[in-house]
C-alpha cells in the first residue's frame, strides 16, 4: 500500500496529468461535478456525491455520433473518432464504482457501443472508500462494499492522509507511472477505519430495509399491483431521478442541421417523460402510471430477471435527496413490500 499526505495530493495529481487526462470531483460555483483538472480546480474529495454520477465519463450526458454533408444528391458521412487515449477518473465512490458493471450489462453486450466500449477501455477507475455515508445511503442492500470499492485502484482518506492500493494491470501501470510521490506503508489505519464504516453503515436507517419480497417476487404480480396507482399520483415527471441515477441508460438520438450540414447526436433521455419513445402512431406508455411503473419495473424486475438477480439500483441515495416530493425508489421497494411508511 502506498500513501501521500492530504497536504501535497496536488502533487498526486500533477503526477498523473502529465501524462493522462484526470478528471476529479470539482467545485464549480454551488455545484460538484466531475471535470478535467487543472491548476485551478477547487477539487473536493470530500464530497460524497457529485450532482451527477461518474457515469457520465463513459456514457456522456451528449455527445456527438457522426455528421452528413449533404450535396444535391450526394452525402457525405464523417463518422466521429472513438476516444483512443488513456484518461483517469478518481474520487469514485462505491456506488458509481459499481454502476459501471450494471452499464457495461447494457453497452457491452451484443451490440456493443463502440462508444461507450472505448472509453471502458481506456479509462481507469481510481474509486474513494466513504468515511462518512450519509442517512439517504444504501449501497450495502445491492452487496457493495463503501469501504472497499471496486476499481482499477482503491483510495482511502484517513485523517490527513490518502492511501492508494492498485488492484487490476491497468491501476498497477497508473501506479508505476507516478509512484515517486508516494512513500509505502502498511494497511493498519486502512482497516481500523473500514470497521469504523462499516459500524456505521449498519446503523443507517434504510440499511433494514427488506429487499427479500422483491427477490422472489412474480413480475406480472408487481406489474399488476394495485400499488402503483397510489405510488405514481405525486410523481411530477420532472425525469430529475433518471439524470442523477448512476445506473439509468435510456438516450435519445437526434439529427441537428448546423446550416452547412447534420450533426447527429444522442442524450440522455428519460423513460418518466411523455415523449419517451415517441413514434409517427404516438408512445407506448400514454399515462404517467405507466411511465412510472416502467422506471421501476426496469430497475427492481426486468433487470434483475434478465441479469442474474442483479437489481438496476446502487443505492446511492441521489434520487432521495434530489427529487423535488420524496417520491423515490426506496417508497417503491417498501410500498411494494408491504410496508408504506
Amino acid at each position: 500500500m502506498l500513501k501521500i499526505s492530504m497536504n501535497e495530493i496536488d502533487k498526486l495529481f500533477k503526477a498523473i496529468a502529465e501524462s493522462d487526462t484526470l478528471y476529479l470531483p470539482i467545485e464549480k460555483g454551488d455545484q460538484i461535478e466531475f471535470y478535467a483538472y487543472d491548476d485551478d480546480a477547487k477539487v473536493r474529495l470530500d464530497a460524497l456525491h457529485t450532482v451527477k454520477s461518474a457515469k457520465d465519463a463513459f456514457l456522456p450526458n451528449c455527445e456527438t455520433m457522426m455528421k452528413f454533408k449533404v450535396e444535391g444528391k450526394n452525402i457525405e458521412i464523417e463518422e466521429q473518432a472513438r476516444v483512443s487515449e488513456e484518461f483517469v477518473i478518481l474520487g469514485v465512490r462505491a456506488c458509481d464504482a459499481r454502476s459501471f458493471a450494471i452499464l457495461d450489462k447494457v453497452y457491452l453486450s451484443d451490440p456493443v457501443d463502440t462508444f461507450y466500449a472505448a472509453r471502458r477501455e481506456h479509462g481507469i477507475v481510481v474509486s474513494l472508500a466513504c468515511s462518512k455515508p450519509e442517512e439517504t445511503c444504501f449501497c450495502t442492500k445491492f452487496d457493495i462494499d463503501a469501504t472497499e470499492p471496486e476499481g482499477d485502484v482503491i483510495t482511502w482518506i484517513v485523517d490527513d492522509v490518502f492511501y492508494w492500493e492498485a488492484k487490476t494491470e491497468k491501476g498497477k501501470a497508473l501506479t508505476e507511472k507516478i509512484k515517486a510521490v508516494f512513500e509505502e506503508t502498511d494497511n493498519t489505519a486502512v482497516e481500523k477505519q473500514k470497521e469504523e464504516v462499516k459500524a456505521v453503515l449498519d446503523r443507517l436507517p434504510l440499511n433494514s430495509m427488506d429487499m427479500e419480497y422483491l427477490k422472489g417476487a412474480d413480475m406480472m404480480e408487481l406489474f399488476k399491483s394495485p400499488k402503483w396507482e397510489e405510488l405514481y399520483k405525486s410523481c411530477l415527471g420532472c425525469g430529475t431521478c433518471t439524470f442523477v441515477c448512476p445506473t439509468c441508460q435510456c438516450y435519445d438520438i437526434r439529427d441537428y442541421d448546423t446550416g452547412h450540414g447534420i450533426t447527429r447526436y444522442r442524450c440522455w433521455d428519460s423513460c418518466m417523460y411523455k415523449d419517451f419513445t415517441m413514434m409517427a402512431h404516438g408512445t407506448n406508455r400514454k399515462t404517467q402510471l405507466e411511465r412510472f411503473r416502467q422506471r421501476f419495473m426496469h430497475k427492481l424486475s426486468y433487470f434483475p430477471i434478465n441479469n442474474d438477480g442483479e437489481f438496476g439500483c446502487v443505492g446511492c441515495g441521489r434520487c432521495i435527496s434530489k427529487c423535488p416530493i420524496s417520491m423515490n425508489i426506496t417508497k417503491v421497494i417498501k410500498t411494494l413490500g408491504g410496508d408504506s411508511e
